[in-house]
């Protein structure tokens, strides 16, 4: 039985060449972009058929190549459940296997862009000043040898690839939650390529391009039960489908150095200036959804959507949004956000999202700079109060110590977990200055704030002291 209807799903793999290199298959990418690229080939053609790329293991690759590339996408709004059949996908590479295929694929005549969604940690960079770590495991190899490890690496020696080929650099679109992603990426890129060969590093710097973009679109990991529910949906068996809210956004900076997709047909937001929608999504969505996660996942809640049915938690995000968040914000053209922040309030409380709190606090190391530490800094210059993403970011400390508030054992997935958890000490105030003192988290206005360390510290004792529950209700 489970054969047949893994049969069904089955679809015969376009013949067509790819357009578009994606490296970091997870769900995110084939939830949201790959809709907007799906739509518009039905909108307007084109061959933008995708290579999908794992940098990691061969998992995903393994799921989907039994049928056919194909995979199902499943809207999950309160009133019910529609699925989708994506097809776009041309094959599936998995780097540590094959490095030059990769290499060779970015460097096809055919590809005019490589997208990427390999998370914020994936770019090797230091999040607090945005700068290429040179010490990073990744980069020490990828500079030493000529197949690469880490995306940064595959992008440098893929565009070297194509220049010694003659062809034109692709189009490197960054698909992570990053401010300014596309001036991140290009920065990483231009240092690594210009330690390799500063040739390179100008030749990239004069005809690459890198736009910004902003994603927007929940998109809750993939559980066995979901595999259970698609196949009685649909009738037939997936072992890669991907659950997301009804919701989608995409706006992208219109700066390509080669043909794109007409991503406008399908509702893409091509503009000059992605700022002020990036600093919009990354405060006032990221932001409280990660100071929702710490806190509640203290407080005993699994997902977002519980945490949204406590009144206290409510009132908490309804806090943020209008006394620390917006005042730091310059809305894009034509956008209300007490409006946006009322939409996010009910995209939180959606009952048919299982976003997990311990899913979205994975990496905070690498997260919190750009979501919360950036507008506490702009808060604190201008003379603002900030107590509740404080409250959060103590949150965060008290979850890498590696038990919650019950002494149960917390597993912390963060690149940094090591240093962290080593940096607990009885004294809230020491546990607090050696936080601070990393630099590659925290930066400098607020390392140098002894008013902020003060204030980090009587928020951590209250934690400690009186749990999340009860600190929510006192911002």
């Amino acid at each position: 039985m489970e054969a047949g209807l893994t049969a069904r799903l089955y679809h015969p793999p376009a013949t067509a060449p790819a357009g578009i290199v994606h490296l970091g298959l997870g769900a995110f990418f084939r939830a949201h972009v790959a809709s907007y690229i799906s739509e518009a080939m039905r909108q307007n053609g084109g061959d933008w058929g995708v290579i999908g790329v794992s940098l990691q293991s061969p998992g995903m690759r393994d799921r989907l190549r039994p049928q056919g590339w194909a995979y199902t996408a499943v809207e999950l709004a309160p009133e019910g459940q529609k699925p989708q059949v994506m097809t776009l996908l041309r094959n599936v590479l998995v780097a540590p296997e094959n490095p030059q295929a990769v290499l060779d694929a970015m460097a096809a005549p055919t590809v005019s862009i490589v997208s990427l969604t390999v998370t914020e940690k994936g770019y090797c960079h230091e999040p607090a000043t945005g700068r290429l770590d040179t010490a990073h495991p990744d980069i020490v190899h990828d500079l030493e040898a000529a197949l690469p490890k880490s995306a940064p690496g595959y992008l440098v020696r893929a565009l070297q690839l194509r220049h010694a080929r003659g062809l034109p650099p692709f189009t490197v679109l960054c698909c992570d939650n990053l401010p300014e992603n596309g001036r991140v990426v290009r920065a990483v890129v231009l240092a690594l390529a210009r330690l390799m060969d500063p040739a390179l590093a100008d030749w990239i710097d004069t005809h690459g391009a890198f736009p910004s973009t902003m994603v927007d679109r929940i998109v809750p990991a993939t559980t066995p039960d979901d595999l259970d529910r698609v196949a009685t949906l649909t009738g037939a068996r997936d072992e890669a489908p991907v659950m997301h809210e009804p919701f989608r956004q995409w706006v992208v900076e219109d700066c390509f150095c080669g043909p794109r997709p007409t991503w406008e047909a399908a509702g893409a937001q091509m503009v000059a200036d992605v700022t002020p929608f990036e600093h919009m999504k990354l405060r006032m969505l990221n932001g409280t959804h990660s100071s929702l996660a710490y806190l509640g996942y203290l407080a005993g809640h699994q997902t977002i959507a519980s945490v949204m049915t406590d009144p206290a938690f409510v009132t908490y995000a309804r806090h943020l949004w209008q006394a620390e968040i917006i005042p730091t914000l310059t809305p894009p053209e034509n956008t209300d956000l007490g409006a946006y922040a009322d939409a996010l309030a009910t995209r939180y409380a959606n009952p048919s999202i299982r976003h997990r709190t311990w899913q979205i606090a994975m990496d905070g190391s690498q997260k919190l700079p750009q979501r919360i530490l950036g507008t506490i800094a702009e808060n604190r210059a201008a003379g603002r109060s900030c107590a509740g993403l404080t409250l959060a970011v103590a949150a965060w400390m008290r979850y890498t110590s590696g038990k919650d508030e019950t002494g149960t054992a917390i597993d912390v997935k963060d690149p940094l977990a090591p240093r962290l958890a080593a940096l607990w000490q009885d004294d809230p105030r020491q546990t607090v200055d050696g936080f601070l003192a990393m630099s590659e988290i925290f930066p400098e206005p607020l390392r140098n704030d002894a008013g902020f360390a003060a204030e980090l510290a009587q928020a951590l004792s209250g934690l400690r002291a009186h749990g999340a529950s009860v600190m929510v209700t006192h911002v």
